[in-house]
């Protein structure tokens, strides 16, 4: 962690962007649970690294992984079984998740949640609004997931899951770079996620959320830690999309 993350093949490349205080608003998008699914990919690369560089034997299905940090995930699993990496080890833990995520998640596994294209076109086509990542996924992780889908190039910066010891670390990252980069502030950066975990990490950055039922977690739940908008999915473009012109709006 701390180390410069690989960036994805975003449209315009790192941030370099003309006239940024006209921008209104930033979208900050968590991937797997909101955007996409991988039907159990990710728990299956962990879990194979796991036995081909620990030499131990875990599908790690005791092991939370909505909403978290990859490294978290990794630490837990490091613990659950007493171990801890030596020189060079934990790269090559890396390399093996990643290389397992390219050849398990082909294109008969997985799925987009519902709405999600059309809305990232919608807001594409707002030319002060800037849309980018949120994530707990390492950024080789968050590649090889929005590639599946052809999503990678619809995101122009992120912030991931190797930038941050947990995510409202990384929320205040992402926040930083967005009113750095687009002058846009805080209250303007808008966190779309499924778990508490993006709530929670929202507000530690003094951001807007939306939460959306298409993870792990119910919607009453997440309607009980009062999200500034709560949706069934992503689908709902008209609400969502009025609701976010009224922050844009904001002075």
């Amino acid at each position: 962690m701390g180390r410069e993350p690989r960036m994805l093949a975003c449209r315009g490349s790192r941030l370099d962007y003309m006239n940024t205080h006209s921008y209104r608003l930033a979208w900050l998008f968590d991937i797997d649970g909101t955007l996409l699914t991988t039907d159990g990919a990710a728990r299956e690369a962990f879990a194979h690294a796991v036995r081909s560089r620990l030499r131990l034997d875990d599908d790690l299905s005791d092991i939370a992984f909505a909403g978290r940090t990859e490294p978290l995930i990794l630490a837990d699993i490091l613990e659950k079984h007493g171990q801890r990496f030596g020189d060079g080890e934990e790269a090559g833990f890396w390399g093996a998740v990643v290389e397992r995520m390219e050849n398990t998640f082909h294109p008969a596994r997985g799925r987009l949640m519902p709405g999600v294209a059309g809305l990232l076109d919608t807001i594409e086509a707002e030319p002060r609004w800037a849309i980018g990542l949120l994530t707990g996924n390492m950024s080789e992780m968050a590649r090889i997931k929005l590639e599946r889908f052809g999503l990678a190039k619809r995101f122009r910066f992120g912030a991931f899951g190797e930038e941050a010891p947990d995510r409202n670390a990384l929320a205040r990252l992402a926040v930083e770079r967005v009113e750095r980069e687009f002058g846009i502030p805080a209250r303007r950066c808008v966190v779309v996620g499924d778990t508490e975990h993006d709530i929670h990490c929202a507000r530690a950055a003094g951001a807007r959320v939306v939460s959306v039922a298409t993870g792990s977690r119910r919607r009453v739940d997440l309607e009980s830690l009062e999200p500034d908008l709560m949706l069934d999915d992503l689908s709902d473009h008209g609400r969502l999309l009025e609701w976010a012109r009224g922050v844009a709006g904001e002075v």
